[in-house]
């Protein structure tokens, strides 16, 4: 004879019932949100109109008639506005990327220093940490600025290293291949995809044995090998793009102009200082009795750092972590302080010249809110990774 199952429950829809009331306050506030949205963007198309002022997007596919000194990609003064944007969303996303990227190796490596034996190491720090975290970030850009346009020689007199690397008012140059680029850039993904598998396999021996692999040096071998064998593919080409030091200038090679390097610099050393902390308060957090137990399992200072305190600290660290990196991709709309070409500066030329302020201010908001969302997913998806799994 088969068990009865209880009959399903009814929702009750009294105003008594807690939920339901729940539910019609949560409508009322979309009603009202979704109301007030409606209000201020009627009314300001309305106050647009009366002022005869042109609304719409259809401005980006009109001739944006301005050059930008610095592209990723080919841009020509004739193109649209909606190209220029563009060109200026890609110098954005290449302070952010590179500058999170700088930030992680400088900030960590503070962090731990913090915690060294070596007290001019923990000094030098402690002093780095309180120097650049204390003072404002648009005074840090302009410092580095003044550096590379006052302080540095002129292009004639660059300073070199080897003949191959120069520093200059001008900016960086340095060697980058001529041909063969993306099908090494290809191998070396390749690679990062078997060191990461090479990671996983490695962990999960861990776990089960409680021996060690590397984790470290495989993977960055892997992505060595790949890009080799993409090189090969490409048929082993060996033209460079070599800086030269000319009668008035270096030419040749890649630059890095004045505006990106001092943004660069800048965004890197002040987010840095925050990152320090953020890893000194994380490993903080790990009591002292997990490092007196690695230490009598006789774990030297580097083996319990990786092995025992980092990855405990990690549930600390990440979520501020994330935070710094918005805080770091946001702080880039500065560079217009220094004259550098990122979204903001090209979308404030653009409203000079079209008058479409709002529809610029939304673009811009567009760009921000969607790195921003993405950098978040990610972090969020690299934390449910990194968390601890109790049994």
């Amino acid at each position: 004879m088969k068990p009865q199952l209880p009959p399903p429950k009814r929702r009750n829809w009294s105003l008594n019932s807690r939920a339901t009331r729940g539910l019609i306050f949560q409508a009322i506030a979309l009603v009202l949100i979704a109301a007030g949205v409606w209000f201020l963007a009627h009314n300001t198309q309305e106050n647009m109109r009366i002022r005869g002022i042109q609304s719409g997007f259809d401005f980006l596919g009109a001739s944006a008639g301005f050059d930008i000194g610095e592209t990723l990609i080919p841009y020509d003064p004739s193109e649209s506005y909606g190209k220029a944007i563009w060109v200026g969303v890609l110098n954005t996303l290449k302070v952010a990327v590179i500058g999170i990227i700088l930030t992680t190796i400088v900030g960590v490596a503070v962090g731990v220093g913090r915690f060294s034996r070596n007290a001019l190491v923990r000094g030098l720090c402690y002093g780095y940490v309180e120097t650049f975290r204390n003072v404002p970030i648009l005074l840090q850009l302009l410092m580095w600025y003044l550096v590379f346009i006052e302080i540095l020689p002129p292009s004639n007199e660059a300073w070199n290293v080897a003949g191959l690397f120069y520093l200059s008012k001008g900016g960086f140059s340095f060697p980058f291949p001529a041909v063969g680029v993306p099908h090494v850039l290809a191998g070396m993904g390749v690679g990062l995809i078997a060191g990461w598998l090479w990671r996983q396999r490695a962990q999960k021996r861990f776990e089960l044995t409680g021996q060690d692999g590397d984790r470290i040096w495989a993977p960055i071998a892997f992505i060595v090998v790949f890009g080799l064998v993409g090189w090969v593919v490409a048929g082993m080409p060996t033209q460079w793009k070599v800086p030269e030091q000319l009668a008035f200038m270096v030419d040749g090679g890649v630059a890095a102009t004045p505006e990106f390097m001092a943004i660069l610099i800048g965004l890197t050393v002040y987010t840095a200082a925050f990152v320090a902390e953020v890893v000194r308060g994380g490993i903080q957090s790990v009591s002292r009795g997990q490092d007196e137990a690695a230490a009598a399992l006789g774990l030297n200072p580097g083996q319990k750092m990786k092995l025992v305190v980092l990855p405990q600290a990690m549930r600390v660290i990440i979520p501020p972590l994330t935070n710094q990196y918005l805080n770091l991709t946001k702080n880039s709309s500065l560079a217009v302080a220094v004259g550098y070409p990122d979204v903001v500066s090209i979308a404030n030329t653009t409203i000079n010249q079209s008058g479409r302020a709002v529809e610029c201010i939304a673009i811009i908001m567009l760009v921000y809110l969607s790195t921003s969302l993405t950098t978040s997913l990610l972090m969020n998806w690299y934390n449910q990774r990194m968390a601890i799994k109790e049994r």
